[in-house]
């Protein structure tokens, strides 16, 4: 399909860390300008409230196949022309420092069994900056889903499971959200991805940072930020303070971390916190 050139305005941000080199500052730029695409909008079946059919897959294949199309790529021999070789077009990928895919955990059905691993479902991956936002304009924003739904967003190839062979050894930092009417959810969800993604929470080679979860629970919401390891408390320490500012929390706000181990042991994610901020 033919989309005309994408056009960007400038979106409202929290103020996040710059990174130290020169292509992780123009992201970090590039991510906090919204593009504007000339489409309706779409809804994700497997990602709506009210999405418990199991006949979901067909749309969510078919809005990932229309989501994918908007990627404004074009082509010379040596491979896809990215901003990083004509900084001044806007017609081009912006492409992201990693790979990333979105997943989505839709809220059990009574008496389901197993009910965790049947509905965890990757939703769409995507690696430039024109996807993200087309993900981000097109589905249902955090204050829309249904109780019991979580949202993940996680480099590709790594399942968001504290089983998962890269998620093992690590841990996450956490907030909850206690009153959900007072909290502006949609933004901070919004700036966690932004950290994400843009990459500005860890220095250049830390490698730490793998994903960030949304929890959408009765009395509450929780944003984490799970990393690698959880053996540098430095390290994880400096992670902690630029992630508490990204999700705009006060001093006597405490940010926990603990580890994935901990918290299998222990049946729950509110495990014991090895670390706080």
């Amino acid at each position: 399909m033919h989309v005309p050139d994408v056009c960007f305005v400038q979106h409202p941000s929290p103020k996040l860390q710059s990174g130290a080199y020169g292509r992780r500052s123009q992201l970090e730029s590039l991510l906090l300008a919204r593009p504007i695409y000339p489409i309706d909008a779409y809804i994700m079946a497997e990602v709506a409230p009210a999405a418990a059919s199991t006949q979901a897959d067909p749309a969510i294949a078919s809005t990932t196949e229309d989501i994918q199309d908007m990627s404004i790529e074009e082509s010379t021999p040596s491979g896809p022309l990215t901003v990083f070789h004509s900084p001044e077009a806007f017609n081009v990928k912006h492409p992201l420092m990693n790979h990333w895919s979105l997943w989505f955990t839709k809220p059990p059905t009574p008496g389901q069994k197993d009910a965790w691993a049947h509905n965890l479902k990757e939703v769409i991956s995507f690696d430039s900056v024109e996807e993200f936002w087309g993900v981000w304009n097109n589905i249902p924003k955090p204050s829309e889903l249904a109780v019991k739904s979580d949202y993940h967003l996680f480099k590709a190839g790594v399942r968001p499971e504290w089983e998962d062979q890269q998620n093992k050894i690590g841990g996450k930092w956490a907030y909850q959200f206690k009153d959900k009417r007072a909290v502006p959810i949609d933004e901070l969800w919004l700036h966690s991805m932004l950290a994400a993604i843009g990459e500005t929470v860890e220095k250049d080679d830390d490698k730490e940072i793998m994903g960030v979860v949304l929890n959408c629970r009765k009395g509450f919401y929780r944003i984490s930020l799970w990393t690698r390891t959880c053996q540098n408390k430095a390290t994880l320490v400096d992670i902690g303070k630029k992630f508490k500012q990204v999700l705009g929390l006060s001093e006597k706000d405490i940010l926990e971390f603990n580890s994935h181990a901990d918290s299998a042991h222990s049946g729950t994610s509110r495990a014991r916190s090895l670390l706080t901020v």
